[in-house]
């Protein structure tokens, strides 16, 4: 049965336990990976065996390789050629662990999400799964001299690419622009009724909350997107009653440093799920026949898809190059 709390336990073990032999390698370096448990608490509550899950920002494909092996259909697009290739190395990776749903990706971006994915899933989409990047202060692992044996603390993996243009290196206003333009997309794709899940957390700048959660549900609502939920998925886990963090490096610093200056920060222990749904528009007024046989939202008489259909309408040699 669905779980409809408004807390989310998906952080009962740690991301690399989590992502276990279900990745291939050079997933884990991608810098801002979501975490399985998060797309799989959400595909399992929005959605039934059999449906079409979507991630227009899919990364390394995360939601998509927990959608297949949650018996559901996943598309994506990825702005960056380089992870793109990994989210489809993981699909097919999929495939040989013998999930029986179909994955497809596709090289584009997201902006131009509809021009991307085949037309006839337009409308069809039971969920959209996606996540805005986050602040530069949450992305990349680091190493300490005792692991490089280099002189200090070094980072590493903590940049998408060098692309200027990738969203991840935009300012604040420029992204939620950007996001605004993608939840319209993600509207045209889903099914009237359907929802989307966007996962998102503040961050500080410069000791400054960022509340980017906030900001980003206006941005759904100003895509036509209509608010059904705000829950929160923790990010630490739950021992004897009581929240295990699992802060990143980065996060450990600022808050210590804060803290030596005097301001009593807290380490942030969840991100934000933001639930919103396409409206559904009212009844039409029908002939007994066509109520019989409801159209699809472009006019065309239409079934639920089905694995077959699916496999016909997906690029079978693997990832399209679609970016402007």
């Amino acid at each position: 049965m669905p779980n409809f709390d408004s807390v989310w336990n998906t952080a009962p073990t740690s991301a690399p336990a989590q992502r276990a032999d279900r990745y291939v390698p050079g997933s884990a370096a991608h810098p801002a990976k979501m975490l399985p448990a998060i797309a799989r608490h959400a595909i399992t509550t929005y959605t039934e065996p059999g449906g079409l899950v979507l991630d227009p920002m899919c990364g390394i494909g995360t939601t998509l390789v927990e959608a297949l092996h949650l018996g559901r259909h996943a598309l994506g697009t990825e702005y960056e050629p380089k992870w793109a290739q990994i989210a489809q190395a993981n699909l097919r990776h999929a495939e040989r662990q013998g999930v029986t749903c179909s994955g497809a990706v596709y090289c584009g971006d997201a902006r131009q999400l509809t021009a991307h994915i085949p037309a006839a899933f337009h409308g069809l989409v039971d969920l959209v799964v996606t996540s805005p990047p986050y602040g530069a202060s949450v992305h990349g692992q680091v190493r300490s001299t005792r692991e490089s044996g280099e002189r200090g603390v070094t980072k590493r993996d903590y940049r998408y690419s060098s692309d200027p243009n990738n969203l991840a290196h935009v300012g604040l206003d420029v992204l939620l622009e950007a996001f605004t333009d993608i939840l319209i997309q993600c509207r045209q794709a889903l099914r009237p009724g359907g929802h989307a899940v966007i996962t998102t957390r503040p961050w500080r700048d410069r000791g400054e909350l960022i509340d980017l959660p906030s900001a980003v549900l206006t941005a759904a609502e100003s895509a036509g997107l209509i608010p059904v939920e705000r829950n929160i998925a923790l990010l630490a886990g739950i021992r004897d009653g009581r929240l295990i963090a699992r802060p990143s490096f980065f996060q450990m610093k600022n808050v210590g440093d804060a803290r030596r200056a005097g301001l009593p920060l807290a380490l942030i222990v969840h991100e934000d799920t933001l639930v919103v749904r396409r409206p559904t528009p009212p009844p039409p007024t029908s002939s007994p026949r066509e109520r019989r046989h409801p159209a699809s939202p472009h006019g065309r008489r239409t079934k639920p898809p089905t694995p077959a259909t699916f496999r016909s309408r997906t690029c079978a040699a693997g990832v399209r190059d679609g970016r402007r």
